[in-house]
């Protein structure tokens, strides 16, 4: 990989450029390291506005920061572009598709992907929302249906075109049916005139008795009560069962006739090849309270991809969300600087994750909020919504963008982002 070893610095390899690595990354200090962060993408990705990408509110360069930009003009820090196929443990190598690097101590951060749950029909047919790319096809998908409802004769061709089944009534679910029910009301009918935009119809199935089940009952009825107002068909414990291209097969033998369905039920963990089956559960790799691998003392893992063994609080692991996620990656680095010492730590105190609080919108002037000691809805919500995501997105000119966007939908609906820059071809039905 052309990068020169510094005899009195330990190597550190992160794998993964989303909210953990990039925060350890930028922390870790060079004097005492010499920092590799490895991913994929160039770029980093701030995936809580992927919907908006996805609904032509934002072009993806407004949620999207070069990796090289935000960590720039530092010494002993090295960013290569590549994928990780098998981590070796016993060389202390990783293995790439741009060749072998060697470590002394390696942090995994690669995040979740995409749970299907074993259904490769749903895998096959059925659309993610997880990159800038994904986000892209969604949005050039829909698009184009409505260009190819146009110039459907067959009323039964033309409203499959036009309906939308989302899976999953977590905050991505419930945010995606809000954008798109603002577009059906106050954006389509304008750029389609001659099309019935009636046909078009929103469905958003969750698998358990309520939306958003890791917020307050309160917040949920109220997301319930917003997105039916916006016309969006909710069906409560639904569990889907498999999907051909055209038709949702629920429980009960329900079906619900959709050339569009969109993946929002579940993510796991993306594991590399190179671990134990006793080092892994729920795919997600086992850390103690410090976040390290519990077989292996120079190997850690934070986000998404940890799983935290013995926590009370959290049985089942923390949220696979940008908050946990963030603050592991400022712990682990605060550890590494200060309490590790010739390959050896001490005094390290374990980590303890704060719930900062939780938030959804539904749209416009419609959101609920989460926070420890309030909750919030309505306008007020919305408004600490923008806040925060604009406070959160990387880079001036993200922010700037951004806003400049959203301020200019809120008083003209004008989503000028409607292009499709790319196709999206479907997979054919076989």
């Amino acid at each position: 990989m052309n990068i020169p070893r510094v005899n009195n610095l330990k190597r550190i390899v992160i794998i993964g450029g989303g909210f953990a690595g990039l925060q350890v990354a930028k922390k870790l200090r060079r004097d005492k390291f010499q920092v590799v962060l490895i991913d994929k993408n160039n770029y980093h990705t701030f995936q809580p506005l992927l919907y908006q990408v996805a609904t032509a509110g934002l072009e993806p360069d407004s949620i999207a920061h070069s990796i090289r930009n935000i960590i720039k003009k530092t010494k002993n820090f090295f960013f290569r572009l590549a994928v990780v196929h098998y981590i070796n443990i016993k060389k202390q190598k990783i293995h790439t598709n741009i060749g072998i690097l060697s470590y002394d101590y390696l942090i995994i951060a690669t995040g979740s992907i995409t749970n299907y749950f074993g259904n490769k029909n749903i895998e096959s047919f059925a659309l993610p929302m997880k990159s800038i790319p994904e986000a892209l096809n969604l949005r050039s998908l829909i698009l184009q249906d409505f260009e190819s409802a146009l110039l459907m004769k067959n009323d039964k061709e033309k409203k499959r075109l036009m309906t939308f089944v989302i899976v999953g009534g977590g905050p991505t679910g419930v945010e995606l049916a809000g954008a798109l029910a603002e577009m059906k009301k106050y954006v389509l009918p304008y750029d389609y005139p001659d099309l019935d935009i009636q046909h078009m119809n929103i469905h958003l199935l969750q698998a358990t008795s309520r939306l958003l089940d890791g917020m307050s009952e309160q917040s949920a009825r109220q997301a319930y009560k917003n997105l039916k107002e916006l016309g969006v068909i909710i069906w409560l414990n639904c569990l889907v069962k498999d999907y051909n291209g055209e038709i949702v097969f629920m429980e009960k033998d329900q079906k619900i006739e959709s050339s569009n369905v969109i993946w929002a039920a579940g993510v796991k963990g993306a594991i590399i090849k190179g671990f134990l089956k006793e080092d892994i559960i729920g795919n997600r790799i086992l850390v103690d309270n410090y976040l390290k691998t519990i077989r292996y003392e120079n190997i850690f893992a934070i986000g998404d991809i940890a799983y935290m063994y013995g926590n009370k609080n959290y049985p089942n692991g923390h949220p696979m969300t940008a908050q946990p996620a963030i603050q592991q990656g400022n712990y682990l680095a605060k550890n590494l600087n200060y309490f590790l010492v010739d390959g050896k730590s001490y005094n390290m105190k374990p980590f303890v994750y704060k719930n900062l609080g939780s938030m959804a919108t539904i749209g416009r002037n419609k959101a609920v909020c989460d926070f420890p000691c309030l909750k919030l809805k309505g306008f007020l919500a919305w408004i600490v919504w923008m806040f925060v995501h604009l406070v959160s997105l990387v880079g001036f000119r993200n922010r700037a963008i951004a806003l400049t966007n959203w301020i200019i939908q809120y008083f003209h609906y004008n989503k000028s982002v409607r292009l499709i820059i790319r196709p999206f071809y479907r997979k054919k039905i076989i």
